[in-house]
């Protein structure tokens, strides 16, 4: 029987929480698994969705290559099967399009196979193959998460996020890789840099917990990553000031850009949505931004 995976978006780092938070947004790729037993031609993929031309549909796309590695962790050859992707989460733009293809390929393989891993294996597994848990984790279980290295696992924190702060996605027509994204950053930093860092994102973590808007809007200043970043992401500095001006309480770069969040309160939400697509359109770059929540629930598996 046929299984679709729903898999949310994400946002990484929030600033001063780089490489270790990351919240899922409703926002979504959909994934379905049907298992064709022992057919002679392994794999059938079809892609439906704004940017489908762009997605490999052989054995190089990433969904497939997670569903393998899933087999292959449990010592199970790898089904036939055919997986059909309704695309919803922009490829690229740092919102966790590529934590969501793995999340899809090994819970959708986990599902096929009967279940074999639990919720902690398939995030040390989802850690494991994208090198870092801030995308991931939250894809898998949703929520507001802090991961933590403890040896070869990853400790999970599910960490409270008060609904007095809205996150707004402004999300552009051009893409940053990752890879040219980490490129820029420098191999080492300073103690006071990272001091400041920890004080940070100490404060962010309370003022998203509280909904107090001034120790977010303290707590997002960073200096490990975005200052770095900054350069490589057309109109930053003009769309985060005209965010602020509009009441945001703080800009960040979600997770390796281009994509912008802005923090911000119920009653400036509308404002600062329209001084974002404003100020970006201004600059030539015609832009999607628009207010989400936090998906609480983490991939969805349903039965067709």
């Amino acid at each position: 029987m046929p299984v679709t995976v729903t898999v949310p978006a994400t946002t990484a780092n929030l600033g001063s929480g780089f490489d270790c938070l990351g919240a899922a947004l409703t926002i979504y790729n959909r994934f379905t698994f049907t298992d064709r037993g022992d057919d002679a031609n392994p794999l059938e993929i079809i892609v439906r969705g704004a940017e489908a031309d762009r997605v490999d549909t052989d054995k190089d796309n990433m969904i497939y290559r997670a569903f393998c590695r899933l087999y292959a962790e449990i010592d199970r050859p790898v089904p036939a099967v055919t997986i059909e992707i309704d695309l919803g989460v922009a490829l690229s733009r740092g919102l966790g399009s590529s934590a969501t293809a793995i999340v899809g390929g090994i819970v959708g393989a986990n599902e096929l196979a009967g279940r074999p891993l639990d919720t902690t294996a398939l995030g040390n597994l989802a850690t494991a193959i994208e090198g870092h848990p801030d995308n991931v984790i939250p894809a898998l279980m949703g929520g507001f998460r802090l991961a933590v290295p403890d040896g070869d696992q990853w400790i999970v924190c599910d960490l409270p996020w008060n609904a007095a702060i809205v996150p707004v996605v402004a999300i552009p027509d051009f893409e940053l890789s990752t890879a040219d994204s980490r490129r820029v950053l420098p191999e080492t930093y300073s103690r006071s840099d990272a001091a400041f860092n920890a004080a940070h994102v100490s404060l962010l973590v309370q003022g998203l917990a509280t909904g107090n808007g001034d120790w977010v809007r303290v707590g997002i200043d960073d200096r490990l990553h975005q200052s770095y970043r900054v350069a490589l992401i057309a109109g930053y500095r003009a769309v985060e000031a005209a965010a602020i001006a509009a009441g945001a309480y703080g800009v960040a770069i979600s997770g390796a850009g281009p994509t912008m969040l802005a923090l911000c309160s119920p009653e400036t939400v509308d404002a600062v949505v329209a001084a974002m697509d404003q100020t970006w359109r201004t600059a030539g770059i015609t832009p999607d931004v628009r207010s989400v929540q936090l998906d609480y629930c983490g991939v969805q598996v349903e039965a067709v």
